[in-house]
């Protein structure tokens, strides 16, 4: 009798570069770069001659490893088309170890990760937060930045260095470099770093749209994320190349944990084939706490001052 494996990210049968989200019962879209495994711990042989022990275990170990990613990425479940067509669809699934092998595969940890039961929503556990997928943004997929939450759907030649960029992305992340824990000094920290990672320089050092020339703040002010008291900034940014867009910082505390300060980025393209701005305060507004539905929040909501 074998069971289904918990969810988590593996990789990727189809495309074994990268790891793909299993939602305990099917693949889902969300995939990402794998986190880099270090090295086993390799023991020369003693003067004596013989092999050391701890040697062979670390060897054993790893073929172990080796096997069982092997078993994950390699069983394949054929489904028939409920729609009648007659047609057998092909479903990869991860299999489970025999109880023979202790070190079977395990979900990797850190970034967002979709919810299984609600696909209207991308959850980030770190946080304890929910955001909403509005119409017109997905679940990221194929991003090199594990903190992307949301972005459009699709990809385009970027107008700089060599490059694929997207519309519109949102990134949340924990704030624990910092003393600072009032959201609007974390906020207004944050957008010119905020403002250079969308359209100054990306995670790999490229220019795709060859820097930014000036900016200008849009807008700034007190929020409700969540039920709890935070703070944006908003700036429209011009490029060397591209239309430019619009860059928010929103910082808050987490409601979770030792409530460490989360900043939420938004970064949107200017002009007919970016989103619309107003999704920036939409988004907000849909940020919920883990198993909160109701606790709301956006731009001019109120703000419960004990929070």
């Amino acid at each position: 009798m074998s069971m289904s494996p918990p969810p988590g990210w593996y990789r990727d049968p189809s495309y074994p570069l990268v790891e793909r989200w299993w939602d305990g019962a099917a693949w889902t879209e969300h995939r990402r770069q794998p986190e880099v495994p270090q090295q086993p711990l390799v023991q020369t042989r003693s003067p004596s001659g013989g092999g050391s022990g701890r040697a062979k275990a670390v060897a054993l170990g790893t073929a172990a490893v080796v096997l069982v990613a092997a078993i994950v990425t390699g069983a394949v479940l054929l489904r028939h088309d409920d729609d009648g067509g007659g047609q057998a669809a092909t479903q990869t699934t991860p299999a489970v170890a025999s109880p023979a092998v202790t070190d079977g595969p395990s979900p990797s940890s850190g970034g967002p990760s979709p919810s299984a039961g609600d696909r209207s929503v991308v959850t980030d556990e770190l946080d304890g937060i929910t955001f909403p997928v509005l119409d017109g943004w997905a679940r990221p997929q194929y991003v090199v930045d594990h903190d992307t939450v949301l972005t459009t759907p699709g990809t385009y030649e970027c107008p700089g260095d060599p490059g694929l960029c997207r519309h519109g992305r949102v990134v949340s992340r924990t704030a624990t470099a910092t003393d600072v824990t009032s959201p609007k000094a974390l906020a207004e920290g944050d957008i010119e770093d905020a403002v250079d990672s969308a359209y100054g320089h990306d995670v790999v050092g490229s220019r795709p749209f060859r820097g930014v020339t000036s900016h200008r703040l849009m807008t700034s002010g007190s929020v409700a994320v969540a039920g709890r008291a935070g703070y944006f900034v908003r700036w429209q940014v011009k490029t060397g190349v591209g239309p430019g867009g619009y860059v928010e910082s929103l910082a808050f505390p987490s409601s979770v944990g030792s409530q460490s300060p989360v900043i939420v980025r938004f970064a949107f393209d200017a002009g007919a084939d970016g989103p619309p701005l107003s999704d920036m305060d939409r988004i907000t507004e849909g940020i919920r706490s883990v198993g909160e539905k109701d606790a709301g929040g956006g731009v001019g909501s109120s703000i419960d001052p004990s929070k």
